[in-house]
This record gives structure tokens, C-alpha cells and sequence, in this order.
């Protein structure tokens, strides 16, 4: 389905799916984050429909950023994006897989047949850096080293 956005989503019923039981370790998922093209109908979405506890880091032109909870207990993300994403590329989902050391899981992830599509860098949220798959899917590295 999609949400009031337009962004697929995948949603199933508790106790139903397992999902998965890690988060936040190396290898497993750190963080989830929607590149919105309508942040105001995508954060009324999530907060009415699966009763997000919406917390607004940033509401200028510049910057709009809600999450999904905060601090430590933050599980997800809402980024406006309608100023960088290019013609086209509908809003969607972006998953960050958390790594000990960014540049080394680079490498690997190219021997592996993967691409990097932004190089990494450092963020108050860890070092960050963009790839791709074989396929095309993206996806994001993020260590706190």
C-alpha cells in the first residue's frame, strides 16, 4: 500500500509477523527514515493511522524533520524532501544498516557487487554513507565510530 504520501509500505498484523528482534547493532537495522514529498499528509498520516508519538526536530524551509520518538528511544524518521529529491523519485523509505567502521563496510559492500552513492561522512548521528545494491535498492551505512 502507500501511505498519504505515496511511499510503499508494508504493514501486518501484530503477533501475526515476527519481524525482526535486533536493532541498532552492527549488521542489523539502526534507523528508518521517509523521504516525504508531502511532510505535513505524511506526518498526519503515520501519527493517525499507527499512533506515531511524532516528535518535530526541525520545522524551518530549510529543515523539517519529525521522528518517532526521541533521543535514545527515536525508532524513525519523516525528512522533507521535497528540495533534493530529483525529478520524478517518488518519496520512499530509506533503511540504515548499522556498521563498526563505515569505510570497511564500504569496501566490502562493492567486492560484494554493490555500489556507493554517496561517500561517507560525519554526522552528529554517526559517520554516514549512501549505497546501492545489485539491484538498485538503496540503502544507508551508519557506524558511531
Amino acid at each position: 500500500m502507500t501511505d498519504a504520501g505515496g511511499a510503499a509500505i508494508g504493514i501486518w498484523k501484530p503477533g501475526m509477523h515476527k519481524g525482526f528482534g535486533v536493532l541498532g547493532e552492527s549488521g542489523t537495522p539502526s534507523w528508518f527514515e521517509l523521504h516525504a514529498r508531502d511532510y505535513a499528509a505524511s506526518v498526519q498520516f503515520y501519527k493517525d493511522v499507527f499512533d506515531w508519538d511524532a516528535r518535530t526536530v526541525g520545522d524551518s524551509p530549510e529543515f523539517r524533520y519529525t521522528t518517532l520518538g526521541e533521543g535514545e528511544g527515536g525508532l524513525a524518521g519523516i525528512m522533507d524532501a521535497t528540495g533534493f529529491l530529483a525529478k520524478g523519485v517518488p518519496a520512499h523509505w530509506l533503511i540504515y544498516f548499522g556498521v563498526d567502521e563505515t569505510e570497511a563496510a564500504l569496501k566490502k559492500i562493492v567486492e560484494l557487487g554493490s555500489s556507493v552513492t554517496t561517500a561517507a561522512e560525519d554526522t552528529p548521528y554517526g559517520r554516514i554513507a549512501g549505497a546501492a545494491d545489485p539491484t538498485g535498492a538503496q540503502f544507508k551505512l551508519r557506524s558511531n565510530a
